[in-house]
C-alpha cells in the first residue's frame, strides 16, 4: 500500500527510507536479505516512555510513583499499542515473509506494537522529539481518557470476562497446544464461551497465547 497514506493517518512526513525499514520484520528481511526494523523498535521504546511518563507526571499530580508506574505501564503495553496500531490500520503496510502472512501476522499483537514502536523511532529521527509526540499524543495518550481502554489493554482476559458478562453469555475459557521443540515452542489457545470458539491466539508463552486470544475474542465482540 502507499505509504503516503499512512503518512496521512500519522499526520506527519517521515523519511521514507526510514519509515520503509520501520516496517520491515525480521521475517521479511531474513527471507530478502535485507535489515530489519529492531533498531529502530528499541529507540521507538525509549522515546515512547519518555513522552508517556512526562505525561503522566504531569497531568497527575495526585498520583504516587507506584500509580504512576502501573497507568504508564498500562498504555505502553503491547496490547496498548496494538491498539493504537490498528487505529491507523498499520498492519496493511507490515513487510511479513511468507510464514507471518500465512499465520495472520498482520493481527498479531507483538508484531504490531513492535512495528508501532519502529515508526515512532522513525518519527523521532526524522522530525525529532516533537515529531514523535504528535504520533504518541493522537493515538496513545487518548487511552488515559477512557479507563476501559487502559483496562482492556492492561488485562484483556478480565476484560473478555467482564464484556461476556454484560452480554450475558458464558465466562471465557481457554484450551492449549503446543507446536515445535521445546527451545522453540509455540502455544495455541482457542478461546471459547459455551463451547463456541470465539478466537485463537498465539504465543511463546501460553500466558501470551491466551492474552493474544482474549484480544481478539474482544476484537470480535466489538465489530459484530
Amino acid at each position: 500500500m502507499p505509504l503516503d497514506e499512512l503518512s496521512q493517518a500519522l499526520g506527519i512526513e517521515i523519511d521514507p527510507e526510514l519509515l520503509t525499514l520501520a516496517l520491515t520484520h525480521s521475517s521479511h528481511a531474513y527471507e530478502n536479505g535485507s535489515k530489519d526494523n529492531e533498531r529502530l523498535e528499541y529507540l521507538g521504546d525509549s522515546v515512547l516512555g519518555f513522552l508517556v511518563a512526562t505525561f503522566v507526571y504531569q497531568t497527575h499530580s495526585d498520583l504516587q510513583e507506584g500509580e504512576l508506574t502501573k497507568l504508564k505501564n498500562a498504555v505502553v503495553s503491547a496490547n496498548a499499542l496494538a491498539t493504537a496500531a490498528n487505529r491507523m490500520n498499520l498492519g496493511a503496510y507490515i513487510y511479513l515473509g511468507k510464514g507471518e502472512e500465512q499465520t495472520d501476522g498482520r493481527q498479531k499483537t507483538n508484531i504490531l506494537a513492535d512495528t508501532f514502536e519502529a515508526v515512532l523511532g522513525a518519527a523521532y529521527l526524522s522530525n525529532g522529539l516533537e515529531g514523535a509526540s504528535k504520533i504518541v499524543q493522537k493515538f496513545i495518550l487518548p487511552l488515559l481518557d477512557d479507563p476501559d481502554a487502559v483496562r482492556e489493554a492492561s488485562d484483556p482476559k478480565t476484560s473478555l470476562i467482564e464484556k461476556l458478562q454484560r452480554l450475558s453469555r458464558e465466562p471465557a475459557s481457554y484450551e492449549i497446544t503446543a507446536t515445535g521443540p521445546e527451545h522453540e515452542r509455540v502455544y495455541r489457545a482457542e478461546c471459547f464461551s459455551a463451547g463456541k470458539l470465539l478466537a485463537v491466539g498465539e504465543g511463546r508463552t501460553k500466558r501470551n497465547a491466551e492474552t493474544e486470544a482474549a484480544i481478539q475474542a474482544l476484537r470480535l465482540l466489538q465489530e459484530s
